[in-house]
């Protein structure tokens, strides 16, 4: 498990005065894939339009470049604006394997500081049951440290 307490004040020192979103998601992105040998693909998805998602900046092997709202793990995030931990993809239904190679998945929503979904942070493990409540927690503290500034 990385540590959390350092990883956040690595990227709130990268992005200190940083506002565009796009440049906040990629260093984000990076820092988080680097800091565990579980995260196999770590990336954000972005809302573009009511009820979509596009791919935003990420880790790893290819992403799926789109993902409606009303299908797999990343839309059941942004439509619920929920955690969505998730220890063995097979198990879940509609799920989008957009790589063969995931097992588990833990996606977040990504709120601005209106408390919008402005998209979803996804991150695949190649291990079954690979995340944790704890990684929740932090990961959530630190997308809202990035994000939902005021």
């Amino acid at each position: 498990m990385p540590d959390y307490a350092t990883l956040a004040a690595t990227i709130r020192a990268l992005t200190e005065n940083e506002d565009d979103t796009v440049a906040l998601m990629a260093t984000l992105a990076c820092e988080v894939h680097h800091s565990d040998d579980r995260f196999d693909w770590t990336g954000f998805y972005r809302v573009t339009a009511p009820g979509v998602l596009k791919i935003g900046p990420y880790q790893g092997r290819h992403g799926c470049l789109v993902i409606p709202f009303e299908r797999g793990v990343c839309g059941a995030a942004a439509r619920s604006g929920q955690v969505q931990l998730v220890p063995d993809v097979e198990a879940f239904p509609g799920h989008i394997a957009c790589s063969s190679s995931t097992r588990s998945e833990l996606v977040l929503p990504v709120f601005d500081a209106s408390g919008a979904v402005i998209g979803v942070f996804d991150i695949d493990s190649d291990q079954p049951d690979a995340f944790t409540q704890a990684d929740a927690e932090a990961l959530a503290a630190i997308l809202a440290d990035t994000f939902a500034k005021g």
